[in-house]
């Protein structure tokens, strides 16, 4: 099987408001909105992030995205007024998690490297 993209979606009962509160975490507005109710952010050259609006399922998305530096993106998630929680290290990996209005969880990671 051979996969060109891989989108995760996690559902939201306030469109608009998980919109603007998408684009301070993403740091910029939805780059596709490909019907009512649906909106992307490419993350990277093969995967991105779809919200949309269900209210009747929101709330219970997990995501987990790896990072390269956890500290410097915990610090620009703090800056954009986000609360993000603190950064716990673990043996393979350090995380920092920050929760949306909807009460989905978006967990940011870095694998540690030998000395980190």
């Amino acid at each position: 099987m051979a996969v060109a993209n891989v989108l995760a979606e996690w559902t939201v009962a306030d469109f608009d408001g998980a919109l603007a509160w998408c684009a301070r975490l993403f740091g910029r507005t939805a780059d596709r909105r490909p019907m009512d109710g649906l909106a992307e952010w490419q993350l990277t050259d093969t995967g991105g992030v779809q919200v949309f609006h269900s209210p009747n399922n929101a709330g219970t998305g997990l995501l987990t995205l790896s990072v390269d530096d956890l500290p410097r993106h915990h610090a620009d998630l703090a800056a954009r007024d986000l609360s993000v929680g603190d950064i716990t290290t673990g043996e393979q990996a350090r995380f920092a998690t920050v929760t949306d209005p909807d009460g989905n969880t978006i967990t940011f990671a870095e694998l540690l490297t030998a000395g980190t």
